[in-house]
């Protein structure tokens, strides 16, 4: 039997590293707000996917009201940001039964395509786990507190995207586990609960965008 899709999209951040006058996921590209882009390209995907937007407190009116104006995306469950992305997902989950498959993507990675998303629910047919990764192109130094530094062999390292995409049972399971800093990402959350993560190819361009410098990017790269 085909497992339902899921789609839990985090956009429970202020976003404090832009100094914007409104959070990240709120700013505009193209005349959208980023975080209805990300949506679009999920239901561009399938629209039947079901939908859990994680927001702030302080932005689930905003984008209450944005929705109403633009008669965009009536059909959604929207839950509250926690202290931590990790306390995030946790709300999320809450509305994720067992039994489906779920994506867990960033509200700001609004480049993704709809190829890529079918690849990673694809993969996550046959794991347990399926996370996006590239290869480092940089050359890589590790420092300490003394000042001094090593080289670093790249070939070894790769950088992680979303959407990591899990059986659903798997990710709520994993997510019943205390809260520890070590966890960086779903992945990592599921890895320390003993299941297996399969990195699959990631996109180059499915970038997230944190800094001013990420939203310049993006404008030039939306056409503005």
């Amino acid at each position: 039997m085909e497992r339902k899709k899921y789609a839990v999209i985090m956009a429970g951040g202020e976003g404090l590293r832009m100094g914007a006058a409104v959070p990240k996921q709120f700013l505009e590209l193209g005349g959208k707000p980023i975080l209805r882009l990300t949506v679009e390209r999920f239901l561009e995907y399938d629209p039947a996917i079901s939908l859990v937007i994680v927001l702030p407190a302080s932005g689930k009116e905003m984008w209450k009201e944005y929705c109403a104006s633009t008669g965009f995306l009536e059909r959604y469950t929207m839950a509250t940001g926690g202290i931590t992305r990790f306390h995030s997902v946790q709300n999320a989950l809450k509305y994720v039964p067992d039994g489906a498959v779920v994506a867990v993507h960033d509200g700001v990675r609004p480049f993704v395509t709809t190829e890529f998303l079918g690849r990673m629910f694809d993969a996550a047919k046959r794991c347990e786990a399926a996370v996006p990764v590239v290869p480092v192109v940089d050359s890589l130094r590790e420092t300490d507190p003394s000042g001094s530094s090593l080289t670093i062999d790249r070939s070894r390292i790769v950088a992680v995207q979303t959407p990591q995409v899990f059986r659903s049972e798997i990710l709520r399971s994993a997510y019943k586990q205390a809260y520890s800093t070590s966890f960086t990402d779903d992945a990592s959350v599921v890895e320390s609960a003993g299941f297996k993560i399969t990195l699959c190819e990631g996109l180059r361009g499915n970038f997230k965008i944190t800094t001013p410098e990420d939203y310049k990017m993006a404008m030039a790269l939306a056409g503005r």
